[in-house]
């Protein structure tokens, strides 16, 4: 009798079976049909027919990248929901950093330089400010159909007799596919319009040097050019914006050339392929504890890794993924070193396919850093050898040399492609990345390089304080790196460059890159691949 009761007492785990639209795609629509009537416009004047806005004087320019001190920092995530792991024994781990190229920006403490700050060094000015910042958050991209294939698998297990799901993957039994494609998430917008206000907030006073409106760079993809608005929306102000600065939006596509999206220009892709080895190690228990949970679907490695993307991509598209709580801390970890070095999934390869470790991620970034030096030292370009863009850099109305601001937006590849072209050694320090194990203290880190709204800043600066430039120093997601791998630049613990050494250490830097050669020549990679530069061993 007593053992009837100890039974009764038990819980028990029944399999929930599927419903038959577990894994279909839904997806909404707004404005709904025939909600424009222009009929009704009338009724509702803008605020220029309304009138009585009242006194609006304006007040100083900020200028808090000189005076704010402690610096404020990208910690938060609002208005998204922190997700847990699965034994969420780490209050302070953060699941999101360890997303990749998919992590919402965050400000990284140090690169190297521990005792550095955004704020510029006392007794300097600043002078001009270059930002290059990659879009917002995204849905999955075209070219990235695992999470939707993922859903397609369940919705085809779901139509099946036998498919049934309990515990921690019970919520896939009238789960449903909610992700658009390669469009700007809420999240994305409402980060480039808050970056905007901020970079108001630090750099707002260069605007007093302007003597035309300035021209901020973007790409036609809708990403891009939505990412752009919003930041400009933000940094200007929302009922003005579209008269306060031009816009130049460069074609992206095979066969145009824009440094912004080099990798249109069919170049070749190099990789690891040793990757996969990598997932068999780092989700070989996932596997094992999340596989019972599931009948009518074997739970490959690579379903898995779709669940993981689906984790980062729920979270930014619809603010909250259940998919988050199934995977551990330690896999979490390992799903990050699994984006840093993976060459299979287009968007998702750094260190080997746009970071040191690829022998054509300094050509691909040659484009903007000869950019840069043609703005630093006020010099039109006249060598068109790399992704320039001839037509547009040639002239000084799209391609202005006296801007004390430039804006340009790009993608994540790009980001990562142009600090190996700007040889930031500290990031390529520890080395190549092994394919069965992570290194310790590793410097590679993608969530660091190009997270979503990720950003590469160049303070070009007095010191002291004067109308003349002096020197030179980069922040990549509020991170000030050290320049030591370009030569000319020497130890400092600020990261300043003299602005002579630096252009000098560019031109050189420059002129070691053979952009035909790198990107389109039939070379053999070393194996194993060695390389640390970005540039094809010679």
């Amino acid at each position: 009798m007593l053992a009837i009761v100890l039974l009764l007492a038990l819980p028990f785990c029944t399999a929930e079976s599927a419903s038959s639209y577990a894994g279909s795609t839904v997806a909404d629509s707004y404005p709904p049909p025939g909600a424009t009537n222009t009929a009704v416009d009338t009724y509702f004047p803008d605020a220029s027919q309304v009138g009585y806005a009242g006194p609006t004087p304006t007040g100083a320019e900020p200028a808090a990248i000189v005076t704010a001190v402690p610096f404020s920092k990208v910690e938060g995530v609002f208005p998204l929901s922190r997700p847990n792991s699965a034994d969420g024994a780490d209050n302070t781990f953060n699941v999101m950093r360890q997303w990749g190229n998919f992590a919402p920006m965050y400000s990284v403490d140090s690169f190297g330089l521990p005792d550095a700050s955004p704020v510029i060094p006392e007794g300097c000015g600043i002078n001009a400010v270059h930002l290059l910042m990659r879009h917002g958050a995204r849905y999955p991209a075209s070219d990235e159909p695992e999470p939707s294939q993922f859903a397609s698998k369940i919705h085809a297990a779901a139509s099946k007799k036998g498919f049934s799901v309990t515990g921690d993957l019970e919520f896939l039994a009238t789960w449903t596919y909610k992700l658009g494609v390669n469009g700007l998430t809420p999240y994305g917008r409402e980060s480039l319009f808050s970056n905007g206000v901020a970079f108001r907030y630090r750099y707002g006073k260069l605007l007093d040097a302007f003597t035309d409106l300035p021209v901020f760079r973007t790409t036609s993809q809708d990403r891009m050019l939505d990412s752009a608005l919003n930041f400009a929306a933000g940094f200007f102000e929302l009922r003005t914006y579209e008269t306060d600065y031009h816009q130049e939006i460069i074609i992206e596509e095979i066969n145009f050339n824009n440094t912004l999206a080099p990798f249109q220009d069919d170049i070749g892709n190099f990789g690891d392929t040793k990757t996969s080895e990598w997932a068999d190690i780092y989700l070989q228990d996932a596997r094992k504890r999340l596989q019972p949970m599931i009948q009518g679907l074997n739970l490959t490695i690579d379903l898995l890794i779709d669940m993981q993307e689906l984790c980062a991509f729920e979270t930014v598209a619809l603010g909250y993924s259940k998919f988050c709580d199934l995977f551990t801390e330690e896999e979490w970890e390992g799903y990050e070193y699994y984006v840093v070095t993976n060459d299979l999934i287009v968007n998702k390869d750094f260190w080997y396919s746009c970071g040191p470790g690829n022998p054509t991620a300094a050509a691909q970034g040659l484009g903007y850093v000869q950019e840069l030096v043609s703005r630093l030292t006020h010099t039109p370009i006249n060598v068109w050898n790399s992704s320039t863009n001839s037509t547009l850099d040639s002239s000084n109305i799209t391609f202005p040399l006296n801007q004390p601001i430039y804006v340009d937006f790009t993608h994540d590849v790009v980001l990562a492609s142009v600090a190996t072209a700007l040889n930031f050694t500290s990031l390529a320090a520890t080395g190549p990345l092994p394919a069965d194990h992570i290194p310790p203290h590793r410097s590679y880190i993608s969530s660091q390089i190009a997270p979503f709204s990720g950003q590469l800043v160049a303070q070009v600066l007095s010191c002291p304080a004067s109308e003349e430039p002096t020197h030179i120093r980069f922040l990549l997601n509020d991170g000030v790196v050290p320049l030591t791998g370009i030569h000319g630049c020497t130890e400092d613990s600020n990261g300043l460059c003299a602005l002579p050494s630096f252009i000098s250490g560019m031109h050189e830097r420059i002129g070691q890159i053979d952009f035909a050669h790198d990107c389109f020549a039939n070379y053999a990679m070393p194996d194993p691949d060695s390389i640390m530069d970005g540039r094809c061993p010679s």
